[in-house]
């Protein structure tokens, strides 16, 4: 259990950090990647547990986040 929270405590600490770093306001593509490895993250640690399954679910949240952010940015107009 005491594995767990810290490599959940990392992930979390690693997104918000990563997204801390944006200084303009970033794209719905960026914002979808970001919230998409965190969620992917944690999901991918309770289901499958270990370190594999929490890249793994991070990576995957990632990819998915990235494309429907993707889709968002395509179908809102340009300022």
């Amino acid at each position: 259990m005491n594995v767990r929270l810290t490599v959940i405590a990392s992930v979390v600490c690693a997104a918000t950090l990563a997204l801390g770093g944006c200084a303009s306001n970033p794209s719905s593509a960026q914002i979808g990647t970001g919230v998409g490895a965190v969620v992917g993250g944690v999901a991918g640690n309770a289901v499958l547990g270990g370190t594999l399954g929490t890249v793994g679910g991070a990576a995957a949240g990632a990819l998915i986040g990235n494309e429907i952010g993707k889709d968002r940015d395509q179908s809102q107009p340009r300022r």
